[in-house]
């Protein structure tokens, strides 16, 4: 490259970047040779600098021998064009001139490669190590526990501004290439400025069609990741999140945890099926009280129905607001316990969540068979594994209890059966959302 023409990209990298006090511009001198570098600090490895290129750098006197040593080096990558430079530098290479050549130097810090334990998906047996902000950590994870050749690591950038680091992992034995080729359609068509994590694609593919119910799953543990890709699937990994995107996915992933692995044959069928009845209570509890309540009491043996009748005595509205009324505050109580700090968010919920219930029914704006059924449709709700869908299912209800308060019983059936229709509907990718027994992966 000439002289003139390595001045000028230089010029021109310094005035692009050189303004922010964190950027470094230093020249180094030996009799023999000299060298410059342009690199920032607060995200360049300053050690590396260090111990890999400026001891190098005055240990060997013979400037062909450290070109050598610079163009051997598996840190150094040639120039390629100043627009790539610039993208390389702001995530933290750093900038070689020497001899009239420009090169970039791998000299990028990893703050965030710690392995973090799983807070979000918990089990009692099994592995407790989760994914960490590190791309590099979190693909080691997942290649250390799915050990094949057949792995494929795929990148690519979303964001216009951010320009996040993005990687599609599969095995080319199992997984559907027409699927492989919707994945990546849609991260291509992403049009946003900051793309920092992967539940953001979550809200753009919601934005695209107006899903309620989320078509893809979110998760921090390798282990979950590992087994969805000997399963055919897709994973996404995102820079800076400690969470992974598995697509294609079906509501059986919803309602499967890791627990099941690691439990006994019995134990996991059993807490399957408690999954599903605590989805079943949660989805039409309320509306099922509603409807008997204010339109089919005649479904209660007498004694029952006298004893619900008797405990709305003081109650000066109808049902459907009471109801209403104390699921708005169980709402609420469940995002205090999310946004309060640690220290102080379960016992703040707990003595709230006990004193609301027991003033409301002394003061007769509610009933206790509802402080009853309140408890039982949070409980419920808590019961599914995923975040995602538990959110999704705290929505659902009110549709399903909409109806009933309209139309009784037969609104509630209705409604359940409108909703299980619309997940009908669903695809994930190409996969129907509410498949309940998954197509065998792809073989060679």
């Amino acid at each position: 490259m000439a002289t003139n023409q390595v001045q000028s990209i230089k010029d021109s990298l310094k005035n692009k970047i050189w303004p922010a006090e964190d950027v470094v511009f230093k020249e180094f001198h030996t009799k023999e040779k000299y060298i410059e570098a342009l690199y920032i600090k607060t995200i360049s490895d300053e050690t590396i600098i260090q111990d890999k290129l400026l001891k190098p750098f005055f240990e060997i006197l013979s400037p062909d021998l450290f070109l050598d040593y610079l163009q051997s080096s598996p840190l150094v990558i040639p120039f390629e064009s100043e627009q790539k430079t610039l993208d390389e530098v702001i995530k933290g290479t750093a900038i070689l001139f020497y001899q009239n050549a420009i090169y970039l130097f791998d000299s990028k810090v990893d703050r965030n490669n710690s392995v973090l334990d799983t807070t979000v998906e918990t089990t009692i047996q099994g592995p407790q190590s989760g994914f960490s902000e590190s791309l590099p950590t979190n693909l080691g994870l997942i290649r250390k526990r799915y050990p094949q050749t057949s792995l494929n690591v795929e990148s690519t950038t979303v964001g216009t501004v951010s320009k996040t680091d993005v990687m599609i992992l599969h095995d080319t034995r199992r997984a559907d290439t027409d699927t492989l080729t919707r994945i990546k359609q849609f991260l291509a068509s992403i049009d946003v400025h900051m793309f920092q994590t992967g539940e953001q694609l979550l809200d753009i593919i919601k934005k695209s069609n107006r899903a309620l119910v989320p078509v893809m799953l979110v998760t921090e543990r390798p282990d979950r990741v590992a087994v969805n890709l000997a399963a055919g699937k897709i994973i996404i990994l995102v820079s800076g999140s400690p969470f992974a995107v598995v697509l294609p996915t079906v509501m059986k992933d919803f309602m499967s945890s890791m627990e099941d692995i690691y439990q006994t044959y019995w134990v996991t069928k059993f807490l399957q099926i408690l999954r599903y009845i605590g989805f079943l209570t949660s989805l039409v509890l309320p509306g099922i009280y509603v409807a008997v309540t204010s339109y089919n009491p005649e479904l209660f043996r007498v004694q029952l129905a006298l004893s619900i009748a008797g405990s709305r005595m003081s109650v000066p509205y109808p049902s459907f607001i009471e109801v209403l009324l104390m699921l708005f505050m169980m709402e609420m109580l469940t995002e205090a316990s999310i946004r309060l700090p640690k220290a102080i968010g379960p016992t703040a919920t707990t003595v709230g969540g006990l004193i609301l219930g027991q003033a409301a029914t002394e003061a007769g704006l509610v009933s206790n068979i509802m402080i009853i059924i309140t408890s039982s449709v949070a409980i419920s709700n808590f019961v599914i594994p995923i975040n995602a869908f538990s959110f999704t299912l705290r929505i659902m209800k009110y549709f399903v209890l909409a109806l009933g308060t309209l139309f009784g019983l037969v609104g509630v059936v209705l409604g359940f059966f409108i909703l299980i229709a619309y997940m009908v509907k669903l695809d994930s990718f190409g996969e129907p959302f509410l498949t309940l027994i998954q197509s065998k992966p792809r073989k060679e």
